[in-house]
């Protein structure tokens, strides 16, 4: 599942709408609302992200016998 996809179900749970969530990023909500068309977000801002929606965020490769690096 692409990662702005993530996002967007997040921010209905979480019941955040897009421009909050840009305001609390520091960002206008276009330049939120591009990324996440593009689905291009650094490491970075999904932690950012994260804190902001106060979940956890893993970044892991997952080999084939389950464990993660």
């Amino acid at each position: 599942m692409a990662m702005a996809k993530k996002i967007k179900m997040l921010l209905v749970e979480k019941e955040i709408s897009l421009s909050e969530l840009a305001e609390k990023l520091n960002t206008s909500q276009p330049n939120l609302s591009n990324k996440l068309k593009r689905d291009n977000f650094s490491e970075h801002e999904l932690n950012e992200i994260a804190e902001i929606l106060s979940v956890k965020y893993e970044a892991n490769f997952v080999l084939e016998d389950g464990r993660k690096i």
